[in-house]
């Protein structure tokens, strides 16, 4: 070899890697950033054609104001006095000087409505417009810091939208530094166990970080472009998906590379057999959850659809990184980088690996296959070529069981107030406001209606059982304090705004009947009609999540099959693993449904976690899938369909084992952020991805595909040895010699038919 070319070896990688730590250090900062482009208004999670955001859109028409109302709250153990009312005056001007609330309108002394004393007189209430619903947490710690001045015997909280929507955002302040804290522990820790390795972890972890830097860098500036809609969701998912991704796919390049450190014994040579090897399954892979994540375009929910391109783009950033970084960090270590266990090249075994199965000494004894394979994978290959179809209709049972308890989880959405599930001031301040006041004050029901209808659509509307009062809109003072009906309705476009207060909590389901009744019966007094307001927005969400769920899945589903199909040249095979990847996902969320309800008690579930569920379940979980089904093909070629089954299974087993359960931990960390949303998600994911390593892609999949034999390549008829014929394998059953599991093997010279 010229020395040129000795130098270029080296040059490559070398620049790799400078390019991916510049890279890392311009996105790395950027991660502190991101809250900066970040929207916590609720416009970025509204169903995009539903018919609160029509109202939302009328709303606009009414008023130039965007504000959203904060509710503070005074709570008197007793009855308050003249005295109490008097001293509770000056805390008006105190939270209308707060920075951040609403200036006040023409001709208004001030923005702030209030005191209002409750009905009871142990309680008042101020009406607080919030400006900004980005600087919404800044402005409620304003706001508690100028109620907390009030005299001593009286309790003051800030509530309503505005105080919920500023303790969600504080409950997602762990997102930028405790979430990547314990997910990237997580991964490290798990990484060292698995591979006894000083550095390897090291290496995995700066090519996952690495991807994670590049993708907040093109996030942040997509989103300050206004291309892309970021919010504390997204932000959240994105770092564990990223991080999740790129170590599954890093694992499996790693074990083709230290497979190949012990059939050659150049670095060079071994990482570029690992590289061709490993390049289309990771690809496949890859490919696979961008095209599932970008189905979510197809969401009506704003927050759905946004998360789609956001997420889509850091798996692109994985998948990059674990085909140009890692590859580059791996040649350049060599076998240190699994020190102090390196593999050492060994001629000889190598050899007796390359030879056919049934030339090899003891052939007889164990199926063929599993010649070389010692350890767990050699009694789970065993047991499937002893007994295929027992195996793979226990594990069917076993999933059907779990399955059976879909019908009890309740996703049709939970209360505001039960999103956060630490203790919060404005959860305690909406319940003050239910002891004292109409619980919908603050939060009304926003009713479109046509002028010349006006008179009848308030009446209908005043009618309504659950609504304790309603006016015409006659130019509010603060958002939520509906005006006179004495007032000369404003109009706009031949529509006035009908503003009624709710007789139960704006997020209950008492509420939400309300407006489904509403809806009903004002289309006989005004066709025209539209209802909005909080309660109806979060009642179309639900609504549109559900729809969503029936539209998504069968996307979902038709693009991971043609990938599949593409991949493996086939039908048969592809099916199998689409109704085994369905079966998964199904006995996942009935066993976490059965948790949520008996063990964590949880009230419910947001309408919006069976899809994410769904998406992040199937689309990461057919990369199990693909490292298993490529393999095996691979194996196939070389051995025969059987004999490659269980070669491929032994081969792949450690690696997919390893990457469940790195990713199983790094979705597990969302559980870190009180978010009900989150942690829920959290649960599905982490025990869906071990229900699928253990039980479908160790047991189900290759007993299936064993009790089917060649007919699982139809159309297509993959070439195979002459050595190793298509057939049953020995029924002697395997040895039960412990030992290390089998993870190395020879890359067969076809496997570029693969």
């Amino acid at each position: 070899m010229t020395t040129f070319r000795r130098r270029l070896r080296w040059l490559f990688p070398a620049l790799l890697v400078l390019a991916w730590f510049a890279l890392s250090g311009l996105g790395g900062p950027t991660f502190g950033k991101l809250s900066s482009v970040s929207s916590s208004d609720q416009a970025t999670f509204l169903p995009a054609s539903a018919e609160s955001t029509e109202v939302r859109a009328w709303q606009e028409k009414f008023t130039a104001s965007t504000a959203i109302p904060a509710l503070v709250v005074v709570e008197k153990d007793g009855t308050l006095s003249r005295d109490d009312l008097a001293a509770l005056a000056p805390l008006g001007a105190k939270l209308a000087s707060v920075a951040g609330v609403a200036p006040p309108a023409a001709g208004a002394p001030s923005s702030v409505v209030g005191p209002i004393p409750s009905k009871d007189s142990r309680a008042a209430e101020f009406i607080v417009p919030v400006a900004d619903a980005d600087q919404v947490r800044a402005v409620v710690s304003g706001l508690r810091e100028a109620a907390g001045t009030v005299p001593a015997g009286l309790r003051a909280y800030v509530t309503g939208p505005a105080g919920l929507t500023a303790d969600l955002v504080s409950a997602f302040g762990g997102i930028d530094g405790i979430l990547l804290l314990v997910a990237v522990g997580a991964v490290f820790v798990i990484l060292a166990l698995v591979y006894r390795s000083v550095v390897l972890p090291f290496v995995v972890l700066f090519s996952a970080i690495a991807a994670l830097c590049g993708a907040i860098l093109a996030i942040y500036w997509f989103a300050k472009a206004g291309w892309i809609t970021l919010n504390g969701q997204s932000q959240g998912i994105l770092s564990i998906l990223v991080i999740g991704a790129a170590t599954d796919y890093a694992l499996l390049l790693v074990a083709r590379y230290r497979e190949a450190l012990h059939a050659v014994e150049s670095r060079w040579d071994a990482m570029r057999r690992a590289w061709r090897a490993a390049f289309e399954p990771i690809l496949a892979s890859g490919a696979t959850v961008i095209l599932a994540l970008l189905c979510l375009l197809f969401s009506d929910l704003n927050s759905n659809r946004s998360l789609g391109p956001i997420a889509a783009m850091g798996i692109a950033f994985s998948l990059l990184s674990s085909l140009t970084f890692l590859p580059a960090l791996l040649v350049l270590c060599g076998r240190s980088a699994f020190w102090p266990l390196r593999p050492a090249y060994d001629a000889g075994p190598a050899a007796r690996r390359h030879a056919a199965p049934s030339a090899r000494a003891g052939a007889a004894a164990v199926p063929v296959g599993l010649e070389d394979v010692r350890g767990l994978w050699r009694r789970v290959g065993g047991l499937i070529a002893r007994r295929p179809r027992t195996t793979w209709i226990v594990a069917l049972v076993l999933l059907g069981l779990g399955a059976a308890g879909l019908p009890q989880l309740k996703a049709n959405g939970v209360e505001q107030t039960q999103l956060v599930l630490t203790a919060t001031d404005s959860v305690a301040g909406q319940q003050a406001l239910a002891r004292h006041f109409d619980a919908g004050t603050g939060s009304p029901v926003v009713v479109v209606a046509s002028e010349d209808r006006a008179a009848d659509v308030l009446k209908k509307v005043q009618d309504t059982p659950g609504i304790s009062s309603a006016s015409v809109y006659a130019g509010a003072t603060a958002p939520g304090a509906p005006g006179t009906a004495a007032s000369a309705a404003v109009v706009r476009d031949g529509r006035v705004l009908v503003n009624a207060v709710l007789a139960s909590q704006p997020d209950s389901a008492d509420a939400e009947r309300t407006v489904t009744d509403l809806r009903s019966s004002l289309d006989a007094v005004d066709p025209q009609a539209l209802v909005g307001g909080v309660t109806a927005i979060a009642l179309d969400t639900n609504l549109t999540a559900q729809a969503d769920l029936r539209r998504i899945i069968p996307l979902v589903l038709g693009v991971i099959l043609l990938v599949l199909i593409l991949l493996l040249r086939s039908i048969v095979a592809p099916l199998i693993l689409i109704g085994s990847v369905v079966l998964s996902y199904a006995a996942a969320l009935g066993v976490s449904a059965l948790v949520f309800n008996h063990v964590f008690g949880f009230p419910g579930a947001d309408a919006a976690v069976p899809l994410f569920g769904f998406v992040f379940l199937v689309a990461l979980g057919v990369d199990y899938n693909i490292f298993l089904m490529t393999r095996v093909r691979e194996e196939s070629l070389a051995h025969g369909t059987r004999p490659g089954i269980l070669r491929g299974l032994s081969l792949t087993g450690g690696v997919i084992t390893s990457a469940g359960v790195v990713l199983a931990a790094t979705f597990a960390a969302l559980g870190v952020i009180p978010i009900l949303f989150l942690v829920q998600i959290a649960f599905i994911v982490a025990f869906g991805v071990l229900l699928d390593t253990v039980v479908v892609r160790s047991l189900l999949v290759p007993a299936v595909a064993y009790d089917v034999g060649r007919a699982i390549w139809w159309p297509s008829r993959p070439a195979r040895t002459p050595a190793s014929p298509d057939g049953p394998a020995s029924p002697a059953p395997p040895s039960e010699t412990s030992g290390t599991s089998g993870t190395r093997g020879h890359v067969p010279a076809s496997w570029g038919q693969v």
